[in-house]
């Protein structure tokens, strides 16, 4: 039993809100008492003071310590105390909840007065804090940085529900933070659980490889990787369009648009799904299979044919057939000077540059991905062997609890629109499929969007901005929880940052990305984000709903590293140096695109 004595630190000298004044009392002096054995550190910014009060515990968090601590009014006394006031020891704290009974909860329902007595909170308190989570709704990602043997739990449901934003500077342990949520929750109970990532960089195709099924371009069998295809027919209209360099204007816009149309309204027809999908419904931004290469061969062979006849196309001087599997244009006579023979086509919307992009992006093997699709690959009649729900039930449908996208074969200039076409695909099925099983209501689904500033840009009206937006204000209406890892929160859109209901802040020193961690904190608590700085590796400030009360956390390290965690300098220069040959293979991997 600790006696009350042995934790008495000071008395409230005044109280503003839930501000409380706290005199400390001259035993204190030593800040570092020692209890039942165990060194207790007094005062430190982020720890826990109890104000009892009969069958009541009071607990605030510490804000200040020192000159800034005194509370104003004493600030005003006269010069012959001024020695006397510096010379007391002073801390601030805010009060944030209570215990009543066992139970702790958050927020005051009455509140200390002068005189009262300020006491340590030891760790028998620390436990009524952070206890009574329920077992089945959170998960243990490490321990409270006060007490290494007091586990930190999260609150799941909150957590995926209200979605989060993991922020934190390069190094500071934000890899192996959002490694271990995930494997978290894929330990745990839940068998129908799904997580889906979204890594730019394939961080943790290796440190989560037993949880999750992994895709990859040009992926390594060897690995027990998929390949990833991201069919371009499932893609919304603009977005497919700005894969293609030169750009079109609003009347060749509308031109194609109209012929992507009538591709997949022939979809509908040749397949006889006119009792399934209503025709009027339909649009160039509908997820219907149809053949780019057949489209661009008709759109080419449009602009380039010339007549025997003025303006009479039933007379085409067509000089050699072209093959549009092949991506080879019909080869027609030129078109005579002036007005001899033959004649132009007058119809021709002048697209022959766009085409020209088109067809050479179509060549390119480092879009095979969206173009290459193996049986999600449309004949030229639009027949494919493998449609989307085939596709989604690869990605969302599988025995394990997580799925890597894997999008670091794609080129930087695409990477926006390819990502948010996915996060778009994947919301899109679950906001159709609600009422379903598989739906994110009875299934709900975690995205977690990795490196979300390199393709969620503040200002940017891209269809990943727009999309996230979308998920972040309306996603748990449908089961739909985000995840957001960032080291540079101020180039994130402030609207999807302010939807995040937890903030997990790792060590962070840049003074605006600071200042959004504070923007989620209660005004009182906002000095608790100047430890940013001096977090250790791995070490964060969890603020918001999966806590009941904001909490300086130490991660646990997960087994198997992520890709991003630092090579071992000293170490591996202290190795003989590397067989020169090795140069030749990097050029040879560079060359294949592969690793």
């Amino acid at each position: 039993m600790i006696n009350n004595k042995e934790t008495l630190i000071g008395r409230v000298v005044s109280i503003k809100g839930n501000l409380v004044s706290v005199r400390m009392s001259e035993k204190s002096f030593s800040l570092m008492p020692v209890i039942n054995g165990v060194v207790y550190k007094v005062g430190q910014p982020g720890s826990f003071l109890k104000i009892p009060l009969g069958y009541a515990n009071l607990y605030g968090i510490v804000t200040q310590i020192g000159v800034d601590a005194i509370p104003e009014s004493l600030k005003e006394l006269t010069f012959d105390n001024i020695e006397k006031l510096f010379a007391t020891r002073w801390l601030t704290m805010v009060l944030i909840g209570e215990k009543t009974v066992s139970q702790f909860e958050r927020g005051i329902t009455q509140f200390p007065t002068a005189e009262d007595e300020v006491h340590i909170v030891t760790n028998e308190d620390l436990s009524v804090i952070y206890g009574g989570l329920d077992e089945r709704s959170s998960i243990s990602v490490g321990n409270i940085s006060a007490s290494e043997s007091l586990p930190a739990k999260l609150n799941l449901n909150k957590l995926v529900t209200r979605h989060c934003a993991i922020l934190g500077s390069t190094g500071s342990g934000k890899s192996n933070t959002v490694a271990v949520l995930m494997e978290s929750i894929a330990n745990s109970d839940y068998k129908s659980s799904r997580i889906l990532v979204i890594d730019p960089h394939g961080e943790y195709n290796d440190s989560l490889k037993e949880e999750s099924k992994i895709y990859k371009i040009k992926s390594d069998p060897k690995k027990i990787q998929s390949e990833l295809y991201i069919p371009f027919w499932a893609l919304p209209f603009n977005e497919l369009i700005n894969i293609f360099p030169k750009g079109l204007n609003d009347k060749q816009l509308d031109y194609v648009r109209g012929k992507v149309l009538e591709k997949k309204i022939e979809w509908i027809k040749s397949n006889e799904q006119e009792e399934k999908l209503k025709i009027e419904s339909v649009t160039a931004d509908s997820p219907i299979p149809f053949s780019i290469k057949q489209l661009w061969f008709e759109l080419d062979d449009f602009e380039k044919q010339t007549f025997e006849e003025n303006r009479d196309p039933t007379n085409k001087k067509l000089n050699k057939k072209g093959d549009p599997n092949k991506l080879i244009s019909n080869e027609y006579e030129p078109a005579g000077a002036g007005s001899s023979k033959p004649f132009i086509n007058h119809q021709a919307q002048g697209i022959l540059s766009f085409l020209d992009g088109m067809r050479n992006r179509m060549l390119d093997q480092r879009y095979n991905f969206l173009f290459s699709l193996g049986d999600l690959t449309p004949d030229l009649s639009g027949a494919v062997k493998k449609d989307l729900h085939e596709l989604l039930t690869e990605w969302l449908g599988h025995d394990k609890p997580i799925t890597i996208l894997d999008l670091s074969g794609i080129p930087s200039e695409i990477m926006t629109p390819i990502s948010g076409s996915i996060l778009k695909i994947i919301y899109d099925s679950l906001f159709w499929g609600q009422e379903l099983n598989v739906g994110g209501r009875k299934q709900p689904l975690l995205i977690v969007l990795e490196e979300a500033h390199n393709y969620l840009k503040a200002g940017e009206k891209s269809i990943s901005s727009r999309t996230v937006q979308t998920i972040a204000k309306e996603g748990r209406k449908y089961g739909v929880g985000l995840i957001l890892v960032t080291q540079r929160p101020t180039e994130l859109d402030e609207t999807v940052l302010s939807q995040c209901g937890t903030t997990i802040a790792l060590r962070m020193n840049n003074k605006g990305d600071r200042g959004h961690v504070s923007a989620a904190v209660q005004d009182e608590l906002a000095n608790m984000t100047d430890l940013l700085p001096s977090l250790k590796t791995g070490e964060g400030l969890i603020i918001g709903e999966a806590v009941k009360i904001p909490s300086r956390i130490q991660f646990r390290k997960i087994s198997k590293a992520p890709k991003s965690t630092d090579p071992d300098v000293t170490k591996q220069w202290m190795l003989d140096r590397p067989d020169k040959n090795e140069y030749t293979t990097i050029v040879e991997n560079w060359r294949n695109q592969q690793f």
